[in-house]
């Protein structure tokens, strides 16, 4: 059988998806309270203009507690021992799922910085970075994981 990947794969993951919680976090708490982000506003950075900008909603729900909800769900199912021989076997797939629809969110939420709203939020580059790191982990080790779910289900 397939061994599970390393420590710090299994470490390293839960405290990007720990970072990005917290960012999330600190987000969601600035837009519900109305306070922008502490953040540069000059030039190409500032945070206040891309968290209040239209595109920080998708279908009227803010971006940032949507990414509160997306890491919340990534530190639970990146948990050490989840990532083990005896983790359920949909684990694989639902972690996989997570990321490819976060590095979608990311890449979509870059071309608005970028093009539409000509700004860039650095807590939101942060949690890009962090959602690309564990977009690359999770990919990384999905076929030895999945070999392994197989030869578990038989």
């Amino acid at each position: 059988m397939e061994q599970s990947p390393s420590r710090w794969v299994r470490w390293t993951a839960l405290v990007a998806s720990v970072a990005g919680f917290g960012i999330a976090l600190y987000l969601t708490v600035d837009h519900f309270s109305g306070t922008p982000p502490v953040c540069s506003a000059s030039g190409i950075v500032d945070c206040a203009k891309v968290t209040t900008s239209g595109e920080s909603y998708l279908f009227h729900v803010p971006v940032a507690l949507l990414g509160l909800l997306f890491f919340t769900v990534l530190t639970v199912v990146n948990a050490p021992p989840l990532w083990g021989e005896r983790a359920p076997w949909w684990l694989v797939y639902v972690r996989l799922a997570l990321v490819v629809g976060g590095m979608v969110d990311v890449l979509w939420l870059l071309y608005s910085e970028l093009f539409t709203i000509k700004a860039i939020c650095l807590w939101c580059t942060g949690v890009h970075a962090l959602t690309f790191v564990l977009f690359v982990l999770v990919v990384a080790t999905y076929p030895a994981m999945a070999e392994q779910t197989r030869l578990r289900r038989g």
